[in-house]
Formats: structure tokens, C-alpha cells, sequence
């Protein structure tokens, strides 16, 4: 691949760099692998640990990208030898523990910390993209946030999901005077639920007035979850017209086929109603399907990449390097914090058994995109 010596230059900090991790199939695609041709270079690599099915130290050595041991050799180095226009996070795939909440212990405050040592000391306000959630811990993720903010440092994170397309589409006024919004989610309850979680912020967001904040987070699991639709406490229609938009032909009803569905159910401070269920292998993508003030239904799929080389990471990717070429984001900073919110809290109903309220997450702000 040839790179113009022009191009804005980034330092990409990973957990770890192996085949269908986050940092191939995002920091590979600006090394130009699978068919993406970059806008921006890649200026130096940190590898937080190193398996044996490691790429990422050949990737560099074949690409011409500088490995440091430090964060902060890594940016101050890289910054010494021809500057630097951006920070990669990519803190998601590694050998890392679980908590007794059911979730991995990723080193994402310490990548923060050290990222903000290192720009501070040289006195840089550079973009930074995240990966998925701030924090599996609230008070980490304040500080992040907090961080970010009073840096006035342009930031992007999240997930991949909320930028693929919708099929079918629909006209974003549909949800202006949205009521209740059901997503399907599947795979792992924080990892793939977090997903699930930012594209219900993603729709949420887009209702008359934008976001104004969220009350309380609970979660069913099991049984419960049925019964909880029997007794017509959770929508089931809503959850069936978003199902009817998978792709491939589903074997029946979730309830006989999904050992241990997990629902989170969201409410709003201006009364909107959320709901991200979790299906395990029943699917194989997100859906969703909401309901506006007239009781009418809305239902689409998001058009993710079932397969390599994932698609939807070529959008975000997109979106790295337009935040790093025009020095904005695309997405609200806001809507990070509140999904790494509704995660958390999630997963601390689900372990406590109770509904969890929320007043960290009074957080007022306007969507950017959809």
C-alpha cells in the first residue's frame, strides 16, 4: 500500500492484534487490509499483550509501523518524529479477568490515564476514538468523560452497529414521538448487549427534544422474561416485528429455543420505555422495532456484516478518519457516556436483582446522526 507522506498520522493502542479482532479489522483496514484504502496512516502501534496467534507484530513490520512498549513512548516518540493527529483506543479482545457481575475487566481507564499523561505533558489536543463503552465501572467512566470534556478533546466510541443501514429504511421524523423501542440483541450479555444498547440510544436520541436522560435500568432473566410478556409488562408484539426483519428463516418462538434469555429494560426521565433483549445464537444481528404515540409500529434491522470481512466496521472506520481529518465527531460524546451507563447499570440489576436508578445518567443532549 502507498502511503502519502501527507496524510494526518495516528497512534493505535490495542489490547491485542490478532485474525477477527477489533484491532484487525480496524486498525488492519487503515493498514490498508481487507480492500479498504485509508485516508490516514498509521504512525505506531501499542500491543497490550501479545498471544501466540498474534498478528499484530507482523502487520507492522510488513506496513512499516513503529512498536513501543509505553503508551507513552508511543505517542510522545511517534509525536517527535513527524506529529500526530489522533489516538486509536482499542481496548476489547484479550486474556483479561471477570468481575462477579459478569464482566471483563478491560485495562481502558489505565489506556485513558496514560493517553492523557502523554498528551498533557506535550501539550496536544488530538481527537480519540474508544471502542465500545468507557468503563465497566461507573465511577471510571465519569472520570473518562470528565477527562475528555475539560480537554475539549473531539472524541468518538461506541459501537459499530448504530452507522449501518437500515432495511428497510424509514423517515428518522417516525421517531419524534417515539413511545416504546424493543431491540433484539444476542451473543454475549455485556459484550454484544452493549451493542444493543447503543442502538437503542441511537433511537432514542432522534425523539422531539433529543435526549434528556435516563431514570432506571432492570433486568430479567430466564423465565421471568416470558412472563413478564405474558403478563403483558413487556411488549411482545414489538419484539416479533423486529424479529420478522432478521435475516434466514428463525426455527420458531425465542421462548423455545433460548435457554437463557437475558431482557434490560430502560426507562426514560420523559416516561420513553426501552428494551434490549438478549436471544444468544437465536440471531445472528441487531433489530428493532418501536412504537410511536399513535401506536404505530416501526420495524428494521441493522445491516451489519455477518461474515468477514464485517462490513460495519468499514463505516466506522469511515467515521474514525473523518473525526480525525475535520477534527469533529460524528456522534455525540454524550451518547458514549450514556450506553457505557446503561451497560453497567444493567449488569449490576442482573447481578443484584433489582431495579438499578440512574441519576448519573441525567444527561441532556442533540443527536449529530443517525
Amino acid at each position: 500500500m502507498k502511503v502519502s507522506p501527507d496524510m494526518k498520522r495516528v497512534v493505535a493502542i490495542v489490547t491485542e492484534y490478532r485474525h477477527d479482532s477489533h484491532a484487525e479489522v480496524i486498525v488492519g483496514r487503515l493498514l490498508g487490509r481487507l480492500d479498504f484504502v485509508p485516508q490516514i496512516k498509521v504512525a505506531a502501534l501499542y500491543l497490550d499483550q501479545v498471544p501466540l496467534n498474534d498478528m499484530g507484530k507482523v502487520e507492522a513490520e510488513v506496513c512499516g509501523v513503529a512498536i513501543y512498549s509505553t503508551i507513552g513512548e508511543a505517542i510522545s516518540e511517534s509525536n517527535s518524529v513527524g506529529g500526530i493527529d489522533g489516538i486509536l483506543l482499542i481496548g476489547e479482545h484479550g486474556d483479561y479477568p471477570w468481575n462477579e457481575k459478569r464482566q471483563k475487566l478491560y485495562p481502558r481507564l489505565r489506556f485513558f490515564e496514560e493517553t492523557f499523561q502523554a498528551l498533557d505533558r506535550l501539550g496536544l489536543k488530538v481527537p480519540i476514538f474508544n471502542d465500545k463503552h468507557l468503563s465497566f465501572r461507573m465511577e471510571e467512566a465519569e472520570w473518562i468523560y470528565q477527562g475528555l470534556a475539560s480537554r475539549r478533546l473531539p472524541f468518538l466510541g461506541g459501537s459499530s452497529i448504530p452507522h449501518t443501514p437500515h432495511v428497510p429504511e424509514f423517515s428518522i421524523e417516525k421517531l419524534l414521538e417515539v413511545r416504546e423501542i424493543f431491540v433484539i440483541s444476542w451473543l454475549g450479555i455485556e459484550s454484544y448487549g452493549y451493542h444493543g444498547m447503543e442502538v437503542l440510544q441511537s433511537l432514542a436520541e432522534q425523539r422531539r427534544g433529543g435526549e434528556t436522560g435516563i431514570k432506571s435500568v432492570q433486568a430479567l432473566e430466564g423465565r421471568s422474561v416470558w412472563a413478564a410478556m405474558d403478563q403483558g409488562v413487556v411488549p411482545e408484539h414489538l419484539m416479533l416485528s423486529a424479529l420478522r426483519t432478521v435475516r434466514g428463516e428463525l426455527p420458531g418462538h425465542p421462548r423455545d429455543h433460548v435457554d437463557v434469555p437475558v431482557l434490560f429494560i430502560i426507562e426514560y426521565s420523559d416516561g420513553l420505555k426501552g428494551y434490549v433483549l438478549q436471544l444468544q445464537r437465536f440471531v445472528r444481528e441487531w433489530a428493532f422495532a418501536f412504537r410511536d404515540a399513535e401506536g404505530r409500529v416501526t420495524s428494521a434491522r441493522c445491516e451489519s456484516g455477518l461474515d468477514r470481512p464485517y462490513k460495519h466496521f468499514e463505516k466506522l472506520t469511515h467515521c474514525i478518519e473523518q473525526m480525525i481529518l475535520s477534527g469533529s465527531s460524528p456522534v455525540p460524546m454524550e451518547r458514549t457516556f450514556v450506553t457505557t451507563g446503561l451497560i453497567n447499570f444493567g449488569m449490576e440489576a442482573l447481578h443484584f436483582g433489582r431495579k438499578m436508578m440512574t441519576p448519573q445518567l441525567a444527561v441532556c443532549y442533540s443527536p449529530k446522526e443517525l
